[in-house]
């Protein structure tokens, strides 16, 4: 999956109008949300903006931390929503009981393989989640489109849009045990914007055209026009 999509080769837009492309779906992981994605996205920012109005990139992280569920669209492979949505987890090493639907893992072959079945697998401890392989969904597609088109969110709202679905992690502290300072560091802002993504979806509406230009201006400042996705 990220040797195909990491080609970025499927097509060039600006992030708004990802935004409106992603206005079909709704997330059918979520089960308090049934408003087009535009509306979770600008309600999450603007709870994040209200409690922490300095943090202008943390703002933008909220509106376009769940870009990456374009992959349900047919021009990105259309793939099914339990390939995109949903916990994320690391490959290469034991599987915590705490990941979602534990028992279906001991069907994974590499439950079984004694290279990758043990607390550190292939990996070492404290080589930091950058080196650790995830399972692949929206928030690692969307974190590779934003480093590959030279973003210059600062690391912990790559982070944020990265490892927003690893629950595991940063529900159940699970896996910390691959974590390097920077991941700690991050994983700090991590805790934060999770309040905001789980709570922030209230029945009230967002006025999208009157918070359109700050958005705008923030896309501007921290992403070029036209990324390749």
């Amino acid at each position: 999956m990220r040797e195909g999509y990491g080609k970025l080769d499927k097509t060039e837009m600006g992030i708004w109008e990802c935004i409106e492309l992603l206005n079909e779906f709704i997330d059918d992981s979520d089960p308090d949300l049934d408003m087009p994605q535009i509306e979770h996205l600008l309600q999450t920012a603007e709870a994040i903006r209200k409690d922490y109005p300095d943090e202008d990139w943390l703002h933008l992280t909220g509106l376009i931390h769940d870009l990456g569920k374009v992959l349900l669209h047919p021009t990105f492979g259309e793939l099914p929503q339990w390939a995109v949505v949903g916990d994320t987890f690391p490959v290469g090493c034991a599987f915590d009981e705490c990941n979602v639907h534990f028992k279906y893992l001991k069907e994974n072959p590499d439950y079984h393989n004694p290279e990758f079945n043990t607390k550190f697998g292939a990996y070492s401890e404290g080589c930091g989640l950058d080196n650790v392989l995830m399972s692949w969904g929206h928030d690692d597609y969307m974190y590779l489109v934003a480093k590959e088109n030279k973003t210059t969110l600062p690391s912990a709202g790559l982070f944020i849009i990265r490892y927003h679905s690893f629950y595991p992690l940063h529900k159940h502290g699970a896996y910390m045990h691959l974590m390097n300072e920077e991941d700690n560091e991050n994983l700090k802002w991590l805790h934060v914007f999770n309040k905001y993504d789980l709570y922030s979806k209230s029945s009230v509406r967002i006025d999208v055209e009157k918070v359109k230009p700050y958005y705008m201006s923030l896309i501007e400042k921290y992403f070029p026009d036209k990324l390749r996705w």
